[in-house]
């Protein structure tokens, strides 16, 4: 049919114009008028994806100028901390801080009658001392802190002692998806009350509430509160008052931390925490994936979310996914929050990569698995585009040349 009404109009043409004028006319009978040439920057990212399984995703003022398999869904590694990111910062705001509270039930004349208890409520980068306050690169919030506060607040005796809440989140630690030796190797156990990590001596510990009331009691009897009972750890009672409370850090540089060095510890506590805000108490590991995914759905993506670190290798999204999202982010009021939480080339985890290249991206990796998405600065376009690229089945050196390879062809050529 296509052909028959090409021979028609090639007739009606040399009928009007004569068989010279026809013939300089770009149509010919049985073709149709020369395609356009690719552009040889998207060439380029064909002949480096050729062969392999990636997906790529490039999308610019709301359209997508570049798709290699890109709706396939795939392992996302620690790029679901940049999902999580989104969801956590759509939910609270990057100025929202995490605090931590001392209650308790009968307080007379500065003496605590009974117990002292702390109650957390996710903040990751509680310490005491040592090397996790000063690998942090932010303010941590310090236990001396609150012992202050108490003090301050006229207390100067707990005739009982003093104890660390175990009841805001599930002591969870474990998710679809995670092989057996991630526990001992790449996460420390997420509670609600932590402290340094929940890591000591390069151990990862499982009483960190009551070693946080044991810090806590320390630092107490050193400004001169009597506290008459050892530190301990359970589930809080009801009708407590308040007594005095810390905040973190704002959230923006929490994620900071956890986006830069790509903190399993902190995606965990944030995650619950994001679960316990969006589903109510106890959060959990699985509660803070489905409020990611839901968020995502919200937005028109479906993911397949099972934590919020992303070691779980059942997490699933696509590389065009993750560019929507990044997407809606540029369009929301905490999307520079979200870019600057990430890192630049020569960055942390970029810290040996694309130090020329100007872009903000998350890096991810699992066995046989990479990922790199997030923001690069197109130079023809002088404006920020947003990418991911998402691969597996080949070796971590070549996913990341190729992904090098892609991101500085974006750079230089994209328009």
């Amino acid at each position: 049919m296509r052909r028959a009404l090409l021979i028609l109009l090639a007739l009606t043409l040399t009928a009007m114009l004569g068989p010279a004028r026809a013939q300089s006319l770009s149509f010919a009978v049985g073709r149709a008028p020369a395609a356009a040439a690719r552009p040889q920057w998207k060439a380029r990212i064909d002949h480096l994806t050729r062969g392999l399984n990636i997906g790529v995703s490039v999308a610019f003022n709301g359209d997508f100028i570049y798709g290699h398999a890109g709706k396939v869904r795939r392992r996302p590694a620690s790029n679901q901390k940049l999902l999580l990111s989104m969801a956590l910062l759509d939910a609270f705001g990057p100025r929202a801080r995490v605090p931590t509270y001392a209650r308790a039930r009968n307080v007379s004349g500065g003496v605590v009658s009974g117990r002292l208890w702390i109650a957390g409520r996710g903040d990751p980068s509680a310490v005491g001392a040592g090397p996790f306050a000063r690998s942090l690169g932010i303010r941590p919030t310090y236990v001396g802190r609150l012992a202050r506060r108490i003090a301050a607040a006229g207390i100067h005796r707990i005739k009982g002692r003093v104890m660390g809440s175990t009841g805001y989140f599930l002591r969870d630690w474990d998710a679809p998806g995670w092989l057996s030796h991630y526990q001992s190797l790449y996460i420390a156990l997420p509670t609600a009350l932590a402290l340094n990590g929940n890591t000591a001596r390069g151990r990862h510990i499982l009483d960190p509430e009551r070693r946080f009331a044991a810090a806590l009691t320390d630092r107490l009897e050193k400004l001169g509160v009597r506290v008459d009972g050892a530190p301990g750890a359970g589930p809080a009672p009801q009708g407590l008052s308040p007594v005095a409370a810390v905040r973190s850090a704002p959230l923006k540089k929490l994620m900071r931390h956890m986006n830069r060095r790509s903190s399993n510890f902190f995606a965990e506590m944030l995650g619950k925490r994001l679960a316990a805000e969006r589903y109510g108490p106890p959060g959990s590991i699985a509660a803070g994936a489905r409020a990611i995914a839901a968020w995502a759905r919200g937005n028109g993506v479906t993911i397949e979310s099972h934590d919020s670190s992303g070691l779980s290798h059942a997490n699933h999204v696509s590389a065009r996914g993750i560019t929507r999202l990044l997407e809606v982010a540029g369009n929301s009021p905490w999307g520079e929050a979200l870019r600057r939480s990430l890192p630049g080339g020569g960055q942390g985890t970029l810290e040996d990569r694309l130090g020329s290249v100007a872009l903000r991206a998350k890096t991810g990796t699992l066995e046989n698995v990479s990922a790199l998405s997030g923001w690069i600065w197109l130079q023809r376009r002088d404006h920020w585009a947003q990418f991911s690229i998402l691969s597996s089945g080949t070796s971590k050196e070549h996913a990341v040349e190729v992904e090098n390879a892609i991101v500085r062809t974006l750079s230089l050529s994209a328009r």
